[in-house]
């Protein structure tokens, strides 16, 4: 994929993500621009693995859950920025990530992986492709090479 093409749906999904959780909780943080747009960019690459739509789901969520845990302990508890807490959560770890969003991630990854699909579709012409990306492929890498090597 291009880099301008990652750029540009690194910073719709960083629009997305913002949007949406000004939405749910009507304050958003800049550090969850930058994380949403590399979700949404993680989510288009598991939307195009050969494997069941639910597991694909789960595969977003997981993925969504751990760059939230990976952030938390950046932003939160290692910058001290309390950008959000869910220790009053059930089942939660360290207070930057819990089950109850763990399961909430999984419609949500599902809906990112949709528009995803649709943005490439219609913002890069792209069609479904006959080679899908197989789990484990090299493919699967975001690869960035200059034109003409």
């Amino acid at each position: 994929m291009k880099i301008w093409k990652c750029a540009v749906l690194w910073y719709l999904g960083g629009m997305s993500y913002v949007a949406l959780e000004l939405l749910w909780r009507g304050w958003s943080h800049g550090s969850m621009f930058v994380v949403g747009g590399v979700c949404f960019l993680l989510l288009g690459n598991v939307e195009r693995l050969k494997l069941p739509l639910a597991v694909k789901m789960m595969a977003g969520a997981g993925l969504v859950t751990g760059l939230e845990l990976l952030t938390g302990l950046v932003v939160n508890l290692g910058l001290g920025m309390d950008v959000w807490d869910y220790s009053g959560m059930p089942c939660n770890l360290l207070g930057q990530i819990c089950l109850p969003y763990l399961l909430l991630w999984n419609p949500v990854a599902l809906g990112g992986m949709f528009l995803s699909r649709g943005l490439r579709r219609l913002l890069f012409g792209e069609r479904k492709s006959s080679r899908e990306l197989s789990p484990g492929s090299r493919n699967v890498i975001v690869r960035f090479q200059p034109e003409g090597l």
